[in-house]
């Protein structure tokens, strides 16, 4: 692993697979994203990662209008690094997952680098829905795999990047997905420095334990030696706990309402920036220093911002 001197903060602002169910504090309409993702940026995440909602009831969306209704505010409003992703959600065709991207041609998007039964269950009974298209969603899972071929992999990995000149967040839910970005590393189509981002604690995925994420990190050295950076996310309660223990472990942090709602144990949390703004408290309390814009794409190698499509 490459020991970057600071560390990068990811803020995922709008969610999708991770929290399919909404939150008032959840942003939906494009002025609201444009909001959320400027004041996380303001308040220290030079990544800003990025999915679209309907903006009438909140459920995902794949549309490449409504990420161009977003994208070009942001860009105006901070020079964070916009991350796009590409990711997988019920019902939604690779096609579709891939449109927005190839569109905005972003310095950086999301690659989940295998399939797996994705899963948040178990649904409670008890639930109050906000939308009809909830509890769907979410049933939508269990007769579900979250599908990410090596076919799918390269077709990203080409139309995207080798098209495009657009680099990666190499999302990584299980050991796995580790070899599998070996295996294209090593067919030349995935190039470093590496940004792996390694996710904790979804069913299907591997467990939230600090053990795995020791057996993560051993693998990653391995595969890739000094060609990446580490990044750590974990869903829900596990959040803070698992990704300052990423950054003692050298690597960098995601946080932010896509990966949990919650700011403390039972208290939602009210912004992205309030998770930003928190993570980087303890951060800086334990001496890191924290990356900037700047700093990212100078140790992503990413094109930069006016080479992007919005």
């Amino acid at each position: 692993m490459k020991k970057a001197r600071k560390v990068i903060i990811t803020c995922a602002v709008t969610g999708s697979i991770h929290t399919p169910t909404m939150s008032d504090h959840l942003p939906i309409t494009p002025a609201e994203i444009t909001t959320a993702a400027v004041d996380a940026a303001a308040a220290g995440a030079a990544i800003v990662h990025l999915h679209a909602r309907n903006p009438v009831d909140g459920s995902p969306s794949a549309d490449p209008d409504l990420f161009m209704e977003f994208l070009p505010r942001i860009k105006q409003q901070t020079d964070a690094v916009l991350n796009i992703t590409t990711g997988h959600g019920p019902g939604i065709s690779v096609d579709e997952r891939l449109r927005a991207a190839i569109r905005a041609r972003p310095e950086l998007a999301s690659l989940n680098m295998g399939s797996f039964n994705a899963g948040v269950m178990p649904i409670n009974p008890a639930a109050r829905w906000k939308h009809d298209w909830e509890k769907r969603y979410l049933e939508g899972f269990k007769g579900g795999i979250a599908a990410n071929s090596y076919e799918t992999i390269e077709r990203v990995l080409t139309e995207i990047g080798v098209e495009h000149g657009t680099r990666f967040e190499y999302e990584c839910y299980d050991i796995g997905h580790l070899y599998a970005l070996a295996y294209f590393a090593e067919r030349g189509l995935a190039k470093p420095p590496f940004f792996i981002q390694c996710i904790f604690g979804l069913m299907g995925g591997i467990g939230p334990d600090p053990q795995n994420l020791t057996y993560m990190v051993d693998a990653a050295d391995r595969l890739f030696g000094d060609d990446y950076y580490l990044s750590v996310f974990a869903a829900g309660r596990h959040q803070m706990r698992f990704v300052t223990l990423g950054a003692i472990m050298g690597g960098s942090v995601r946080v932010g309402l896509e990966d949990s709602l919650y700011i403390g144990k039972g208290e939602f949390a009210i912004s992205n920036a309030q998770q930003v703004e928190k993570v980087r408290t303890i951060l800086e309390a334990l001496s890191f220093d924290i990356a900037t814009p700047a700093d990212v794409r100078q140790m992503l190698c990413l094109k930069g911002a006016h080479e992007v499509g919005f």
